[in-house]
């Protein structure tokens, strides 16, 4: 797979070859962070949760703390809901980072936004503390309803996604780790029964697919 920085509102993905989508194991994660800077910031909380059957198990999760190296700011604190308190007991990124990858094993990675954030964010936090970088295949639900809608100019926002498939998700609790992983799962399975009522079987980017950037706005 390969992610093409064109401009500062859009990049391109390509390389992506999925064979039998919904029979493949996913692993749907994210990560709170001190800010949304992937070049400066640091990870929070580390949650994920498994799709198998073509089903969210949400008796298969992921979920820690991270003690950040630095404080989160206050502003963040409010937007999360993840206290510099709630941290000071927590595991350093080095301590559970071997878990992490042991839980997504043989599975393909589902993330939104994380071409953007999430992936990069993971690089840099494993350069700074000498740990392997994770491998495993990675779809974005912003690529891949940007692939089946390439005419659309909007900023695929996670409640762009929540109303256009009409998700389901005043039983989660937003910008938590595990909560916005199940959250991501239910969009990824709406978008993967649009490939099937489209008689899509395998997720493939033959042409590379252009994806709008989302726009940093500052928490106050």
């Amino acid at each position: 797979m390969e992610i093409r920085i064109i401009s500062d509102t859009e990049y391109t993905v390509s390389g992506v070859h999925i064979k039998d989508a919904v029979k493949q194991r996913y692993c749907v994660f994210d990560f709170e962070s001190t800010g949304i800077n992937h070049e400066t910031e640091h990870i929070t909380q580390i949650g994920a949760v498994i799709i198998e059957n073509n089903c969210i198990q949400e008796s298969k999760t992921f979920n820690t703390y991270i003690k950040s190296p630095k404080p989160i700011p206050e502003s963040v604190e409010r937007f999360t809901g993840i206290y510099n308190t709630q941290l000071e007991n927590a595991p350093l990124l080095k301590d559970k980072y071997s878990d992490f990858l042991e839980f997504t094993k043989e599975s393909i990675l589902i993330t939104h936004a994380g071409y953007e954030f999430d992936l990069p964010l993971l690089k840099n936090e494993c350069q700074r503390n000498n740990l392997p970088l994770i491998t495993n295949p990675c779809l974005d639900t912003k690529a891949l309803f940007s692939y089946l809608y390439p005419e659309l100019t909007d900023i695929i926002w996670t409640d762009y996604l929540i109303n256009y498939y009409n998700i389901h998700d005043k039983d989660l609790r937003r910008h938590d780790a595990l909560a916005d992983s199940i959250l991501i799962g239910r969009i990824f399975l709406g978008i993967l029964e649009e490939f099937q009522a489209r008689d899509i079987k395998d997720i493939e980017f033959i042409d590379p697919v252009v994806v709008k950037r989302f726009q940093i706005i500052p928490l106050v």
